[in-house]
Order: structure tokens, then C-alpha cells, then sequence
């Protein structure tokens, strides 16, 4: 039998098939495990798989070792976070103050406390405020009812078409009336004729002849000054101030009625109704002078226009007939000279003379003949004003000149500019098609439209035909050689 080597270990620590000396075998630690003598290389394998398991968990717990450590610097790191945190903290308490339990829950009872105060004290003058703010309202009130509205301007504003409250025929039927209204009101002032109202049972010491003596000296005293309101309003009356007067007047017979509370002293309704009528026939009286007066000017004027028309028929008419004159004589001379070639010609040249004085004659007898002109004047106006209107004049040019007068800062520029042989008939119905945008709705004279040039030819092409000529858009020369100017 071959002597056996060593085969075995006492130690997993020692590999197999090495020798320890004895120290080291006396220091190595003891196993349970013994090397059998057959199987060597199985137990070896067997040792080997466990070195590997060994070694693997020893990697897992170096692994784990390694997150514990990590771990644990976060740790530290999150307790020196904290730590910071409660030393501000406490920094915070230390500056603010810091509160038992019972102390907050006074503190709370003492601000609630407050709270109600302020909110007592906050509807006490709420209160006060909304019972200052009725009486200034109330004085507001009483003050505006005092107030009668007296600017000019602002009743300028407020004026519409005015309304006839007593319409008479003319001027002199409102004169008339205004007479008889002045009669009953100097018979209405005289003692006991009614104009104020008192009573009758005042006494000044224990004296009723005296207590009547008194009543009636203050009621003279309120009906003078009632009739001093009155009369002022009257001769200051225009008739876009009625109403106001009207106001006014009311007001002043309410003062008198309060200020007289004590005698009862206080207009009749009966006299101020009277002085009431009074202003307003004043009122219709001066409305219907200012329409006869433009009435009158307006006729005035025609009459001027048509002594124009016929100054310019009656010098046109003689021109004409000393040229014929002419042509007669001069037809005359040539025919005696055996000119007769020369002498027909004059015959035709005198054809257009008596052409001409046909016109004239026709124009005369004919009123309603003339020319319908369609001006502008966008300097004056601006660029959508236009004026519609017709003229008898021989040289319509003539009537645009007097328009385009200092009165205006710029001249007119004509749009069109036509003779009908009824020019009355063509201008009325422009101007009612134009109606919607007629400027002066009160005065008709005024022949103003706030239409564009275009617009008014398209209503013209409808009524006379197709127009020989028409300009839509004005020269304006002056105006605008000085917008130029301006501009430089």
C-alpha cells in the first residue's frame, strides 16, 4: 500500500493539501469538519461552492453595508437641516413672544371684544352719516325748488319748434288780447278787486280795525312785489324763456304764500292765472312778430330779386331793340347801295336779334322760367354741404357772385348750373327729396342739405334727364390755395 498525503485540514480557512505546523494548528480554530479519507475531491468541490456562496453574500452585505453608510451620511445630514431649523425657530419664538394656551384664548376674548366695539361704533356713525346725508339731500331739494333756470345758452339748447299756447291770427289780434288782459289786471289790483287773498280776523292789541289796517298794508306790500316779478319777466320775455318765466313766476307766488303763512296772505288763483296768460300771449305775441317780420324781409327781398329780373329783361329788351334798330338801318343802306348780298347777311344776324328778344319776352311773361343752381362752398361748409335753388336772372351767374359775398370767407363753386322753362317745379321737388337732410328745418329759406354733390346729380338726372353737364368735385381755388399756404 503507497503511504497516503496529507488529505485533509482542520480548518475551512487552510486550503486542502497543505501542512500547518503545530502552532499553527494549535491557534487555527477547530471545525467539526472532518476529511474522510476517500471522497477528497467531492468534499472539495463541495468546500469550493461554499467559498463561492460565502463570498457572494459577503458582496450583498458589503452592498448593503455601503447603502447603510450612505443612508446614514443623509441622516446626518437631514438631522443638521433640522437642527438649523429649529434654532431659527426658536430665533422666531425668542423675537415674537411665545403663549400658554390660556393666554391665546384671552387674547382671542380681548380681540373679539375690540371687534364688537369697532363694529358698534362703525353703525353708530353709519347711522349719524345716513341721517346727515337725508338732511342735505332734503336742503338740496329745497334749494333746487327754488332755483328757476335763467342761462340763456342752456335754454337755447332746450328750445324746440315752438307751441302757440293762446294762436291767434297776426300780430295785432296778440296785441289786442294783451290789451284786455291789461285792463282786468288794473282792475284786479284795485282795493278788494281780488288780486290777493288775507284774512280777516287779525287784532293788534285787542284792535280788529288796526289787525285789518295791518293785513292790508302787507298784502299791498306782497302783491307789489309780485307784480314787480311779474312785470320784469314780461319785458324781459323771449319766447324760448316762457317756460322758465312761467317757473319763476309760480316760485315767486309760493314765497309770498309762505312768507304771508301767518295772515294767510297769498295771490289768488285767479289773478296769477291771469298773469300766467299774460306771459304767454307776450310770448306768442313775440314769436309771431319775428315770423311776420321774416316774412316780410324774406318778401322784401324777392321783391328786390324780381325788380332785378326785370331792371336786367327791361336793359336787355332795349339793347336789343337799339341793335335791331341798327340792322334795320343798316339792311336799309345796303339795299339802297345794291349790296343785296351783304344786306342778307345783316337779315340773318337780325334773325338772332329778334330770337333773342323772343327769349326776353318769354322770360318776362313766363315767372317760372329760370336757371336751377347746385352750389358748394367746402371752405365755408365742408366737403357734404351743398345748396339747392333757382334764379330768374338773365346772367344766373350774377345771383352766385352776391352769395359768395364777405359774408363767406370763401367763394361758391357751381356743381350745375341749367335753364328749365320750369325751374319753380324742379327746385320744389329737390328740396323735398332732400328734405331728410335739410339743415334749417325752421326756416325753409335757408336752401342748405348736408348731401354730397353725387347725391344731388343722381336726384337731378331723375327729374330733368341726362344733364348737359355737371361737376362733382368743386374747384375751391382760394381755399385751397391756402391750405397750401398754410402748410408751407
Amino acid at each position: 500500500m503507497l503511504p497516503l498525503e496529507p488529505a485533509y485540514v482542520n480548518s475551512l480557512d487552510q486550503p486542502v493539501g497543505i501542512t500547518m505546523s503545530s502552532t499553527e494548528a494549535a491557534e487555527a480554530p477547530q471545525s467539526d469538519l472532518r476529511i474522510p479519507w476517500f471522497g477528497v475531491r467531492r468534499v472539495a468541490h463541495e468546500l469550493a461552492a461554499q467559498v463561492q456562496k460565502l463570498r457572494a453574500e459577503c458582496d450583498t452585505k458589503s452592498g448593503q453595508l455601503e447603502r447603510l453608510t450612505t443612508m446614514g451620511r443623509e441622516l446626518v445630514t437631514e438631522v443638521k437641516n433640522l437642527r438649523s431649523q429649529r434654532a431659527t425657530l426658536l430665533g422666531q419664538i425668542d423675537r415674537l413672544g411665545i403663549y400658554t394656551v390660556v393666554e391665546l384664548e384671552e387674547k382671542q376674548r380681548e380681540l373679539q371684544n375690540q371687534i364688537s366695539e369697532q363694529a358698534i361704533r362703525l353703525d353708530r356713525e353709519k347711522y349719524q352719516a345716513a341721517a346727515e346725508l337725508d338732511e342735505v339731500r332734503r336742503r338740496m331739494k329745497q334749494a333746487q325748488a327754488a332755483i328757476v333756470a335763467t342761462d340763456e345758452a342752456a335754454l337755447l339748447q332746450e328750445v324746440g319748434v315752438y307751441r302757440y299756447r293762446h294762436p291767434l291770427s297776426d300780430a295785432v289780434a296778440y296785441q289786442n288780447a294783451l290789451a284786455k288782459i291789461d285792463s282786468q289786471i288794473k282792475a284786479m289790483v284795485k282795493k278788494d278787486g281780488g288780486a290777493v287773498l288775507a284774512t280777516t280776523s287779525w287784532t293788534v292789541n285787542n284792535s280788529a280795525s288796526e289787525g285789518r289796517k295791518m293785513v292790508r298794508d302787507f298784502s299791498k306790500l306782497m302783491l307789489r312785489a309780485f307784480n314787480a316779478e311779474a312785470d320784469n319777466l314780461v319785458r324781459g320775455m323771449k319766447p324760448y324763456k316762457l317756460d322758465s318765466a312761467l317757473d319763476r313766476l309760480a316760485k315767486t307766488s309760493e314765497t309770498i304764500e309762505r312768507l304771508g303763512k301767518t295772515m294767510q296772505i297769498q295771490i289768488s288763483p285767479a289773478y296769477y292765472a291771469l298773469r300766467v296768460r299774460e306771459l304767454e300771449v307776450t310770448s306768442d305775441f313775440l314769436q309771431k312778430q319775428a315770423e311776420e317780420k321774416e316774412a316780410e324781409r324774406a318778401e322784401r327781398e324777392r321783391f328786390r330779386e324780381e325788380r332785378k329780373v326785370q331792371q336786367e329783361i327791361e336793359n336787355e329788351r332795349a339793347r336789343l331793340e337799339k341793335e335791331r334798330q341798327h340792322y334795320f338801318n343798316a339792311i336799309e343802306a345796303l339795299v339802297k347801295n345794291g349790296d343785296e348780298t351783304g344786306a342778307s347777311r345783316m337779315r340773318e344776324q337780325l334773325r338772332d336779334v329778334d330770337e333773342a328778344l323772343d327769349s326776353v319776352d318769354y322770360r318776362a311773361a313766363n315767372i317760372r322760367a329760370g336757371y336751377v343752381y347746385v352750389i358748394s362752398n367746402i371752405g365755408s361748409f365742408g366737403e357734404e354741404m351743398v345748396k339747392v335753388g333757382m334764379t330768374r336772372r338773365l346772367d344766373p351767374m350774377d345771383r352766385i357772385r352776391e352769395l359768395s359775398d364777405a359774408s363767406v370767407p370763401f367763394n361758391f363753386d357751381v356743381h350745375a348750373l341749367f335753364f328749365s322753362k320750369d325751374a319753380v317745379s324742379i327746385e320744389t321737388q329737390m328740396h323735398s327729396r332732400l328734405a331728410p337732410a335739410r339743415v334749417n328745418t325752421v326756416n325753409r329759406r335757408r336752401e342748405f342739405f348736408r348731401v354730397t354733390p353725387k347725391q344731388v346729380r343722381t336726384h337731378l338726372s331723375e327729374l330733368t334727364g341726362e344733364l348737359l353737364e355737371f361737376q362733382e368735385t368743386p374747384e375751391a381755388l382760394e381755399y385751397r390755395q391756402s391750405l397750401l399756404a398754410g402748410a408751407a
